[in-house]
């Protein structure tokens, strides 16, 4: 006598183990869980060593606001400022079990990258138009539209600070042009300087 196709089928069929079935449900769990947490790895010593590292540029080229010194020498800031506080980040996400492609810390990383890319287009057609009293508020602006839609996916105080930032923009837009250092000042050296250590304090490292 021939059994239905329909059970044959069923008695044919491996039942699932257990255990597969546990680590499926687990890695599950872990992916909703990256997916809806926080990107905690922030620096908060990152945050004032650029802060330091802003300062001391301000003071080198304070006397040549608008200038290629000037340019050069916040462009090179820079670069120094983002290479320590992708180090100490990632150091700190070590520290933590994270890692930087992590779910937060890849959600973090994409919403941060495209402002900071159209600060350095734009910087290069203000440069090419010799609108170099334009770069503090357009760098201000675009650097703290980076850090609040980023801290969107971190903790509370990331967006507050992006805030400031762009807040400090606007007031340099409309500014008279020998004021752009000492915004540049404030902002990447002070504000981060301020709010890096809110952040050492309450999060750690």
């Amino acid at each position: 006598m021939n059994l239905p196709a329909k059970k044959l089928g069923s008695r044919n069929r491996r039942p699932v183990a257990l255990h597969d079935r546990a680590m499926d449900n687990l890695r599950f769990i872990r992916e909703t869980m990256e997916r809806s947490a926080s990107f905690t790895a922030v620096s908060g010593r990152g945050g004032v060593v650029m802060g330091l590292v802003a300062l001391l540029a301000a003071m080198l080229a304070r006397n040549d606001t608008g200038s290629t010194t000037w340019v050069a020498t916040w462009m090179v800031a820079a670069t120094v400022s983002l290479g320590l506080a992708l180090f100490l980040v990632a150091r700190k996400a070590r520290d933590v079990g994270l890692t930087l492609l992590s779910g937060p810390g890849r959600k973090f990383a994409w919403n941060v990258t495209p402002p900071l890319v159209v600060g350095g287009l734009l910087t290069v057609a203000l440069l090419r138009a010799g609108a170099t009293e334009l770069l503090p508020a357009t760098w201000l602006l675009l650097y703290g539209t980076g850090v609040v839609t980023g801290g969107a996916f971190s903790v509370r105080i990331v967006p507050l600070m992006g805030l400031a930032f762009m807040a400090l923009g606007i007031a340099a837009l409309f500014a008279p042009p020998t004021l752009g250092n000492a915004f540049m000042a404030v902002g990447f050296g002070g504000l981060h300087i301020v709010f890096g250590a809110i952040i050492w304090r309450k999060y750690g490292g």
